[in-house]
């Protein structure tokens, strides 16, 4: 078993690792100030928009928050449920739902990683020996990555600093 100072340290190196502290840019960072007739655009030979990066992220983030949260979460189905249905946002205000929406599941997230630490470790019991540390990390990495992505996509947009 763990240590309480050892389970402590644990969660604040997972708190900076979702914080996007580091190594690499923070959300805030990769979607602020994306001109909304950007936000949908594909630059020549990309898979993805912003929008649909952003979406994706967010449905993700979403997917793992309720599997912790919800013993009887149904996850999307894969890969078509982790997309949205269209390279552009639906209205002019769907980004910036989008970018509340993950900050809030983030910040839901952090909270239940401050509120378990001495459980970070152990076998969620419906998740076929899978723990909150597994889970939480995978979401990082994935986060991690797309912001890179999205960085990559406003540059060649020509939107970024």
């Amino acid at each position: 078993m763990t240590t309480i100072a050892t389970d402590k340290s644990l969660q604040e190196h997972l708190l900076y690792l979702l914080n996007g502290d580091g190594a690499h840019v923070d959300f805030d960072a990769a979607v602020k100030d994306l001109p909304a007739n950007l936000r949908g655009k594909r630059p020549q030979g990309v898979e993805h928009s912003p929008w649909e990066v952003l979406e994706h992220m967010r449905i993700c983030l979403w997917d793992v928050l309720e599997f912790l949260r919800n013993p009887g979460h149904v996850p999307p189905e894969f890969p078509a449920g982790y997309w949205p249905g269209m390279q552009t946002p639906p209205d002019e205000k769907a980004w910036t739902r989008s970018v509340e929406s993950f900050r809030a599941d983030l910040k839901a997230l952090q909270a239940l990683i401050s509120s378990r630490s001495t459980e970070l470790l152990m076998p969620i019991p419906h998740a076929d020996g899978q723990s909150i540390l597994r889970k939480v990390m995978m979401i990082a990495d994935h986060n991690a990555y797309h912001l890179g992505q999205l960085v990559l996509l406003r540059r060649l947009l020509g939107s970024w600093q």
